[in-house]
């Protein structure tokens, strides 16, 4: 089941992400040293709790049994557009719906906050990832690299009329 996030959650959220994230970073060869603002290695309470506390994001868990094994967050732009966050999934839980369920109950909160678009990045290098976000119908939009990542930024963006 899907349910907002609570500051109780925050610690359990950050593992779910870091762990999440650390597969796509084995995946590809990132390290904390040559990588060190991946998600996998720069996510942290204090950062989280910032964007819950300040930016006031909307952010959601996957909970099974009382574990939480799924999250993602909005940040919300005042542009009516918004940028999906750390949608993720623990490695064990994958190829069970929960990203996908995840992803559409997103599209439902962006659509109530007002979004009339939502915005991704992603590796540009993971073309299964992307697919996946195609299958939903995202579209590529463009693509930047950056001297702090040994990979590419993909854009991604989706109207959600």
């Amino acid at each position: 089941m899907i349910y907002p996030v609570q500051k109780s959650d925050v610690k359990e959220c950050v593992n779910v992400i870091k762990d999440s994230f650390y597969t796509v970073a084995q995946e590809f060869g990132f390290t904390a040293e040559n990588a060190p603002r991946f998600t996998a290695f720069a996510t942290t309470e204090q950062r989280l709790s910032w964007q819950m506390n300040n930016e006031k994001r909307p952010m959601y868990k996957y909970v099974i049994n009382g574990n939480i094994v799924g999250y993602y967050s909005l940040l919300l732009h005042k542009n009516q557009e918004c940028e999906l966050n750390n949608l993720c999934v623990l490695p064990e839980y994958r190829h069970q719906r929960i990203g996908e369920k995840l992803l559409l109950h997103s599209f439902e909160t962006a659509k109530d906050l007002g979004c009339l678009k939502m915005n991704i990045g992603i590796v540009e290098e993971n073309q299964i990832l992307r697919k996946w976000y195609e299958s939903f119908d995202f579209l590529h939009i463009g693509a930047e690299k950056f001297d702090f990542f040994p990979f590419t930024c993909g854009y991604m963006e989706r109207e959600l009329i």
